[in-house]
């Protein structure tokens, strides 16, 4: 299958893309790994990549389009995907569109997970990173206190300033403002989906399993 998952940040898109992936036996592509792994294999756009993000800046659409048209090309993208974190605007989706029309490829599904605001201020604001190795753990699923250590290195853990309340809600709010037109782009497709998002992890798969399901009768 060919998915594309839509959500606000904190939904839990990567988490359901790596079960989902383990499940249907298809790579979880994100945007985020894509851009680092472009980077690091030093291709012409992973470069020009690299240059936009360590001066701060967004990657350009025709550079993400790019990348993502070599991703799906690759071997391990022959029998489907789970796209995560990418279209965020109309034109990334009609661009995103026409790239599928050129690689004569079928969307099967657009999974929109939908989750209340304060919910996902709850989520994130638990959240926190390690100084040391990087890697982020939640209050609420990771069993941790305000003394932790970081339970894979022993580093420190902090709260990133985009985890704080305020940052959060601006950051729905920049969301709530370039997406809901993508949902629009792919509802008259026939293609989009809603999941609700505010259950068990466990609840939540077994949701999007049954749409999925739901969309192949």
């Amino acid at each position: 299958m060919r998915i594309i998952l839509l959500g606000p940040p904190g939904v839990g898109k990567g988490t359901q893309a790596k079960l989902l992936s383990e499940t249907l036996h298809v790579p979880h592509v994100s945007t985020g790994d894509m851009l680092r792994d472009a980077a690091a294999a030093g291709t012409e756009l992973g470069r020009k990549a690299k240059i936009t993000m360590d001066a701060g800046q967004l990657v350009s659409d025709d550079t993400m389009i790019g990348i993502i048209r070599d991703v799906l090309q690759m071997d391990k993208c022959r029998h489907g995907f789970i796209l995560d974190g990418f279209p965020r605007t109309i034109p990334q989706a009609q661009a995103l569109t026409r790239l599928f029309d050129e690689l004569h490829l079928r969307l099967d599904a657009v999974i929109n997970m939908e989750i209340g605001d304060e919910e996902v201020v709850k989520r994130l604001t638990s959240r926190r990173s390690c100084k040391r190795c990087g890697k982020i753990f939640n209050f609420l699923t990771d069993r941790l206190t305000d003394s932790s250590n970081c339970p894979s290195c022993g580093g420190e853990l902090y709260q990133r300033d985009d985890d704080k309340p305020d940052t959060i809600r601006a950051r729905l709010s920049v969301y709530a403002r370039s997406t809901a037109p993508v949902k629009s782009y792919y509802e008259q497709t026939g293609l989009l989906v809603h999941a609700d998002a505010s259950g068990s992890i466990e609840k939540i798969n077994r949701a999007i399993l049954a749409l999925l399901n739901s969309s192949r009768d």
